[in-house]
């Protein structure tokens, strides 16, 4: 739609979150609320975007292009619109979204948009659904051509008005060149002494323009005032992130106990084991398989490589084709060349490891000394031997062997063999004579 401008409300101050932290910025999949809703917004193309936030929000950063407006005091919907309203052009649209509604989709707006193209008439258009539980909802009330006539807050219904089950969503659209004409008829004669956003629906008809609605699906209108719609809210998405992931060509062994972030990305014949947890920044190509009990996030996984069970990847790792990385390994800031291992019980991390290495059972990488992290190089061919400690900094040539139990600190050349342990020292019947001293020491 040409000149479309949007603004998102979000000076709600979530107190139902009992939380320091403002409920729009709450964490779901993997980024904050808001995030999603601005999102959104941008995929609309539109000429201007405006954040109405309350004061606790006022320096609020993110990625996103949009101008800020705090409102304060807290009046209502309607002043919230209307302290936005010297930064948007009376022309086009105005879509008005929340900043605490982040599952609405792309189509769902434009249906919207679509129902206004070809009727000069219609002042404004409200999204609609007929949610399970109606509580807190205001109703939209319609005349006999089926088009909007009125919407009653909650608050305000009578008996009567609380038998009807097409609800108010809170997204609407309205006329640019009517947005602050309808505005200034705004009184807060209510039950609340706020001024509604839904009274421009009766204020609109009493002009005589057509008002209408076009009815969504109640689960993509699940607001973020509670834990539990947080919780509800990440349920929904998960399985339609999951949906989606199958319907690509990814196996997940137990669908719901695979978790995904927003921006998780995962090729075709990828196999997911259960109780994987995919964090923000996860790539995954194809015939890669990640087994159970694993936790990603920042992290490259390549082509028929093999994570976990109980692997730990995170802080930008890139694993190469066919990387094996097995159980309870953790790696952090590194990557791995192709057909590289790592199959039991280490941490790598700060290090770049060439292709075709095996790093031994209980290999560490010491790369934090307290104060600087320091990295380390291994190259290609490279085997490092079990239970070794390399010291950082630390380079290791290609095709070098590390023996078992060594404590590396010194550079070590390509093709070179290094171990550094402490000679063994073996005392014939000493085990037996250290047993008989113990137990004339415990029975004195």
């Amino acid at each position: 739609m040409n000149k479309l401008q949007i603004v998102i409300l979000a000076a709600g101050q979530g107190t139902r979150m009992k939380s320091d932290l403002p409920k729009i910025l709450h964490l779901l999949g993997g980024r904050p609320v808001l995030h999603y809703v601005l999102d959104l917004a941008h995929q609309m193309k539109p000429q201007e975007i405006v954040l109405v936030v309350g004061p606790a929000l006022q320096d609020i950063q993110t990625s996103f292009r949009h101008k800020t407006i705090v409102q304060y005091p807290a009046q209502g919907t309607g002043d919230a619109v209307k302290q936005a309203s010297p930064h948007i052009k009376a022309e086009g649209y105005i879509l008005i979204l929340f900043g605490d509604t982040p599952l609405i989709q792309k189509h769902t707006l434009e249906r919207m948009m679509d129902l206004v193209q070809d009727r000069s008439d219609m002042a404004l258009v409200l999204l609609g659904m007929r949610p399970e539980d109606k509580q807190n909802y205001a109703r939209l009330l319609l005349n006999e051509s089926g088009e909007l006539e009125e919407v009653i807050e909650d608050k305000d219904l009578n008996s009567s008005e609380r038998t009807i089950s097409l609800c108010n969503s809170g997204v609407m659209l309205v006329k640019g060149d009517l947005l602050n004409s309808l505005l200034s008829a705004l009184t807060p004669n209510n039950a609340a002494h706020e001024y509604y956003l839904t009274d421009l629906v009766k204020i609109a008809r009493q002009k005589g323009y057509a008002c209408g609605y076009v009815e969504g699906d109640a689960a993509e209108f699940i607001g973020i005032n509670t834990r539990q719609d947080l919780a509800a809210a990440e349920a929904f998405l998960q399985k339609r992130w999951r949906e989606q992931a199958m319907t690509e060509g990814v196996t997940l062994l137990d669908p719901p106990t695979t978790y995904f972030s927003y921006d998780t990305k995962i090729s075709h014949d990828v196999r997911i084991h259960p109780c994987v947890t995919l964090g923000p920044g996860v790539e995954i190509s194809k015939g890669a398989e990640i087994l159970s009990f694993c936790q990603l996030s920042e992290t490259y996984v390549g082509s028929y490589a093999v994570v976990g069970p109980f692997a730990h990847l995170r802080g930008g790792v890139h694993l190469n084709e066919k990387v094996e990385i097995g159980n309870f390994v953790e790696v952090k800031k590194s990557t791995f060349g192709s057909s590289s291992k790592a199959k039991h019980l280490s941490y790598i991390g700060d290090s770049n490891i060439g292709s075709q290495t095996n790093i031994g059972a209980g290999t560490i990488t010491c790369n934090y000394d307290g104060f600087n992290k320091f990295n380390t190089r291994i190259g290609d061919g490279v085997f490092i031997g079990s239970n070794s400690s390399l010291v950082a900094p630390l380079s290791i040539g290609d095709y070098a062997i590390i023996g078992a139990g060594s404590v590396v600190t010194k550079d070590v050349e390509s093709h070179a063999l290094a171990f550094a342990r402490s000679n063994q020292s073996t005392l014939k019947d000493g085990a037996d004579r250290f047993r008989k001293k113990r137990e004339k020491e415990k029975d004195s």
